[in-house]
């Protein structure tokens, strides 16, 4: 199915319009944590790149959780949480020294 788009529903069954009611709901929760990780790594990641290490430092916490509970909840696999963390990380930290 493609992104953004309802799910169908062939049969009128009460189960059958119950669990794609919850699929609709579902995937809004999950469209709202997925919007709500890659904003806070843009933000983080335009910190970075124009120099501002106090700006940088004060996103780092917020968006590394942000991406913690997306993995937790099931929005972000595991490892691609983990691999975002670690780049941004290392760019914070090459920001950071190269600053200093």
């Amino acid at each position: 199915m493609a992104q953004g788009q309802a799910t169908k529903v062939k049969k009128k069954k009460k189960s059958v319009l119950k669990r794609a009611a919850q699929a609709r709901q579902r995937a809004e929760v999950n469209r709202a944590n997925r919007t709500r990780v890659r904003t806070l790594m843009k933000r983080l990641r335009t910190a970075i790149s124009s120099g501002d290490a106090s700006a940088a430092g004060n996103l780092l916490q917020p968006t590394m959780s942000a991406i913690d509970v997306a993995i937790s909840k099931g929005v972000l696999h595991e490892n691609t949480g983990n691999r975002y963390k670690s780049r941004l990380a290392l760019a914070f930290n090459g920001a950071k020294t190269a600053k200093a």
